[in-house]
């Protein structure tokens, strides 16, 4: 029982699990002669559900009074939010391999659509590579002000999602949990706020 706690808990374990459903994508990328468009809707989707579930958390904690589960996808959020980067960096590479030259990646900016997803694309470098703990030790409490990118990064994601598929429900069924559990979150912040303020005007 010991021996499988620890192989459940090992990072190694975690990080198996992100990356299967890129297992799929890469070995159609491998496969010669292979149409590429058909890969790009399941790199963003990752991209967008581990961007999803890394925003999750911290309103769970509040919304689970810190259960246990909830404990156990914080201490590994950031494994969460890199993978997310790792998929998106994905998604860019399937899109620029799958365009072929430079004339039908110009032509594409002029769709809102695609600016989205680029602003995104640049939003998520700096978080995915500032995921670590000797980031966290240089850059101090500039860490978190920085780490607050992913919520305009989110919102992209959610834009460039629609603006392309011109769908918004399939967006929305992903996003919208998020969506709610950041509404609770901030009543909940501002209950609190509330309530310090009258026990101290007690």
């Amino acid at each position: 029982m010991y021996y499988l706690r620890a192989l459940w808990n090992s990072p190694y374990t975690f990080w198996f699990i992100l990356a299967l459903p890129g297992l799929p994508i890469i070995g159609g990328l491998l496969r010669e002669g292979e149409k590429l468009e058909h890969l790009l809707h399941p790199s963003g989707e990752f991209a967008a559900r581990f961007l999803i579930v890394s925003l999750m958390i911290t309103p769970l904690m509040f919304l689970t009074k810190g259960q246990r589960w909830v404990r156990w996808l914080l201490a590994r959020r950031r494994y969460i939010g890199v993978a997310a980067g790792c998929y998106a960096a994905l998604h860019l590479a399937i899109y620029l391999l799958d365009k072929g030259s430079l004339g039908p990646i110009l032509e594409d900016l002029v769709k809102i659509g695609i600016w989205t997803g680029w602003l995104a694309s640049l939003i998520f470098i700096p978080l995915t590579i500032t995921s670590n703990d000797w980031s966290i030790s240089k850059l101090g409490r500039s860490w978190k002000s920085l780490q607050k990118l992913a919520y305009p990064a989110a919102a992209l994601v959610l834009a460039h999602w629609i603006l392309l598929d011109f769908k918004i429900g399939p967006a929305l069924v992903h996003f919208t949990p998020l969506i709610l559990l950041q509404a609770y979150r901030y009543m909940h912040v501002t209950n609190k706020r509330k309530e310090r303020k009258l026990t101290a005007h007690a």
